[in-house]
């Protein structure tokens, strides 16, 4: 019998579930086990895995579960802690790439013999991702960079406030819609949305948002590798009013934008960095270095240039739309989750536990 363990996300603002009812359903009916801990946060009501046949038990229990549990959730664990783990944990740890602390979150689970599985690295045969919230990222994260727009030019001297999710996508776009209707009032043109890695999961959310809320077919400028092959910065995004960088980064490559090109004139005034690769060296923004949030939804860019210029650096921008992002995260990874009552022959499970001993090789003692 398979053990599954969902844990409460601790992720301040973090709504979203590896699991959700509906997929609880499957899985309890082929077998598995399956403990929630309760949560005031998720999107889902307790109550709606306990009606399917899901155990509850009180938030932040998993260090107690039993030893052969996999414990799932989605954002890190909680920091300022270093204490072992000793169970198999599937979730998104942010550690591969050289993310700023990676050696520290690995050492706890090599110290532990415990496990990451992680969910960015799940992949099938063919190396393509088996699940991922990239569609519901660029959808969200255009939805506030058009917002952000919006509201420098109706509120130009009120800072952007706080961002609550939405229940449903029809309300979001709604909202946005009729913001976007005033401003371009205002303003009186529509605004330039220009999508780096426009072809991906996360770009093609960003652009049926763009499309969605009713911006300009030829207002909306998708590129991927064919138009960035030769290399950056790019003065094409200084032409855009809000740019959205939706990339998958996994080398080194010349950077989209410097400060000294900010400091020139420019439409500009809002960048969605939806890879969000703040601490990573690589990162091609190398404008700014902290992460904002939905409670501060902006960072400010200083330039030479007083046109403003504010950057929305949320890690976790599906959670705008949590219950529809979990549904879609959840039904992907699924039949992955299935595979884990054989697996010591499941390719995705063989290759996330291979990965993860590779990487815990390379940390200092």
């Amino acid at each position: 019998m398979v053990k599954l363990w969902l844990r409460a996300e601790t992720k301040p603002n973090e709504h979203r579930s590896a699991l959700t009812p509906s997929t609880c359903q499957i899985l309890l009916q082929k077998g598995f086990q399956i403990t929630v801990e309760k949560s005031t946060e998720r999107i889902f009501e307790d109550e709606e895995f306990e009606k399917v046949g899901c155990v509850l038990v009180p938030t932040g229990t998993w260090k107690t579960a039993p030893s052969d549990a996999y414990i799932i959730g989605l954002k890190e664990l909680p920091e300022n802690d270093d204490s072992p783990l000793s169970h198999e944990h599937i979730f998104f740890a942010h550690c591969y790439k050289n993310q700023a602390g990676w050696q520290d979150i690995i050492r706890r689970f090599v110290k532990g013999n415990g496990i990451i599985l992680d969910m960015e690295f799940l992949t099938d045969e063919k190396g393509r991702r088996v699940a991922a919230f990239g569609y519901h990222a660029g959808f969200a994260g255009t939805a506030l960079g058009i917002d952000v727009w919006s509201q420098q030019i109706l509120n130009p001297k009120q800072k952007y406030p706080s961002v609550g999710f939405y229940p449903t996508e029809d309300k979001l776009i709604s909202y946005i819609k009729n913001r976007l209707k005033d401003a371009i009032l205002q303003r009186g043109y529509s605004p330039r949305v220009m999508i780096i890695g426009a072809l991906g999961r996360c770009g093609i959310g960003a652009s049926d948002f763009a499309r969605k809320v009713g911006i300009l077919e030829e207002n909306i400028i998708m590129w991927d590798i064919e138009e960035t092959k030769k290399g950056g910065p790019f003065l094409e995004i200084l032409e855009s009013d809000i740019f959205v960088n939706c990339i998958y980064l996994n080398k080194k490559i010349p950077p989209f934008i410097t400060k000294e090109l900010l400091d020139d004139s420019r439409k500009l005034s809002v960048i969605v960095d939806v890879s969000c690769d703040t601490t990573n060296p690589n990162n091609p923004l190398p404008i700014y270095s902290v992460n904002s949030t939905f409670d501060n939804p902006t960072v400010e860019v200083e330039t030479k240039n007083p046109h403003p210029l504010e950057i929305i650096s949320i890690d976790h921008l599906p959670t705008l739309l949590p219950r529809e992002s979990s549904e879609q995260f959840s039904r992907d990874l699924l039949p992955s989750l299935i595979q884990l009552s054989e697996r010591n022959t499941a390719n995705v499970w063989i290759g996330a536990e291979k990965l993860f001993k590779e990487k815990a090789s390379l940390v200092e003692s």
